[in-house]
């Protein structure tokens, strides 16, 4: 088996395509065509970890976080970052991050917080513009039914909780092919008319290559006519953050214990108590400052973060709770979740769980 495998793997559960312009996901380290012993999956991929991983004969890291975050003009050790990559290369060890790819998944990093928090009716808090495409194409009609069932089965057509969704119009087709044409329909150097179908399809945006070979295959056309058009529907089952609700409300000073047990934490930052109940909570894995405003709209009463800086405290406007729990802390069950995933689907091969605390703060 390859690197690449494992690769490809991941990529189906949580494609790059959903991963922030900022980010840097995918394969950081190595080649992923090389052979794959075995895989240590992980927060932070650290010094640490990369001694695990070779302790644990693993020649590749599967990590949340990307240890490469911006450019490197040069590798001679100076930092953390840079050993990392050294110890990597030297031991031929190769490093995939996954990261924002799987903060927008439906199932991924807020999925599990609303799991330790037993959330329910969730949905997503910011979902992420630009993931859905349609596709419009012009089909004969004696091949219409051939082509939409091949398209369906490549997963365009899926909308919200409804498959096998399409409109078609019906129309005549014209075309003329030239000496080096191949028509399907017709003869070379002919205008012809044909009884077509406009059929259009909506599909999420990772799935366009597949989607496209797909088309071109079922096509009966030498030339396929087709339009591509992003649409800027809200595709509810990527993007940041989740809202959940308890099934009972607490008051906020039992909801702050509940929180600290579910979520394994010392202490809570948190803006000022408002005296009211607790139970429509927004949660947002790691950074998550840029989502008071959604939790507002929301009318969550609280939103449960990290990496709260001063003055985002007062973006709370005496309207919600602002729960800062530590970035650790929100993302912790993140591995197990990928850990999870990867030993469901590849079941015959050797997953290592990190047993490394990568977490860099300490408390006192």
């Amino acid at each position: 088996m390859k690197i690449q495998d494992v690769i490809d793997e991941m990529q189906k559960w949580a494609p790059l395509a959903y991963a922030e312009d900022f980010d840097n996901v995918g394969l950081l380290v190595g080649n992923s065509e090389n052979k794959v012993s075995k895989t240590l999956i992980t927060l932070d991929t650290l010094e640490s970890v990369i001694e695990e991983a070779i302790e644990k004969d693993c020649n590749l890291i599967i990590s949340f976080h990307p240890i490469v975050f911006e450019g490197l003009k040069k590798i001679t050790g100076a930092n953390y970052v840079e050993r990392v990559v050294q110890k990597a290369i030297k031991n031929d060890i190769a490093i995939y991050a996954v990261h924002t790819a799987l903060d927008n998944h439906f199932y991924g990093v807020n999925h599990q917080i609303c799991e330790q928090l037993g959330l329910n009716n969730r949905s997503i808090l910011i979902p992420q513009q630009g993931t859905l495409q349609k596709l419009s194409t012009y089909v004969p009609l004696d091949s219409l039914e051939a082509v939409r069932e091949s398209l369906f089965d490549a997963g365009a057509g899926n909308l919200g909780n409804y498959d096998q969704c399409s409109f078609v119009n019906q129309g005549k087709g014209s075309f003329r092919g030239n000496d080096q044409s191949n028509p399907t329909l017709g003869k070379k150097n002919q205008w012809h008319q044909e009884n077509e179908a406009n059929l259009n399809l909506t599909f999420p945006k990772h799935l366009q290559s597949k989607v496209l070979s797909t088309l071109f295959k079922t096509h009966p056309y030498e030339e396929v006519a087709y339009e591509l058009t992003a649409l800027e529907n809200t595709y509810q089952k990527i993007g940041m953050g989740m809202v959940g609700e308890l099934s009972q409300p607490l008051a906020e000073t039992e909801f702050l214990d509940f929180v600290k047990n579910r979520m394994k934490t010392p202490l809570i930052r948190h803006s000022q108590l408002l005296g009211k109940s607790i139970q429509k909570v927004a949660v947002l894995g790691g950074s998550g400052s840029f989502a008071i405003e959604k939790a507002l709209q929301k009318r969550a009463d609280v939103l449960i973060t990290s990496d709260l800086k001063y003055h985002d405290f007062f973006k709370a406007e005496n309207r919600l709770v602002v729960m800062d729990i530590g970035h650790f802390e929100s993302e912790q069950f993140t591995k197990k979740l990928m850990m999870d995933y990867l030993t469901k689907k590849m079941p015959n091969f050797a997953f290592v769980l990190s047993e490394t605390n990568t977490n860099p703060v300490n408390y006192s």
